[in-house]
């Protein structure tokens, strides 16, 4: 069975843990990009990464995006927030449904 890991801001990452996910905390560039390597070459098939650790690590990421797994999603953190987890989902659901999505703002 494969496991769940969440990479990002002790902040913002935190409260994973109450869900049974794996946190790993990190600080610097080299601690997420070496985290990440660790998970994903362990059991982890899913590894959440808040956005703003996912920007200072995108040549790292990139090399896992070819791959079923580990699937890398990015999520919103408490701050540092991109929109890229957002666009993540959006740029899938075009490519499974083969149209742009539109979100109405009512």
């Amino acid at each position: 069975m494969y496991k769940i890991a969440v990479i990002g801001d002790y902040g913002s990452i935190y409260g994973f843990a109450t869900l049974g996910l794996s946190i790993c905390p990190v600080k610097t560039r080299e601690e997420a990009k070496n985290k990440l390597k660790q998970l994903a070459e362990g059991k982890y098939g899913i590894i959440y990464i808040t956005e703003a650790v996912a920007a200072e690590i995108k040549e790292e990421i990139e090399k896992y995006q070819e791959q079923t797994l580990p699937a890398i999603i990015q999520i919103p953190g408490v701050w540092g927030n991109t929109g890229a987890g957002v666009d993540g989902v959006k740029k899938t659901v075009e490519q499974a449904v083969g149209s742009d999505i539109l979100f109405s703002q009512e």
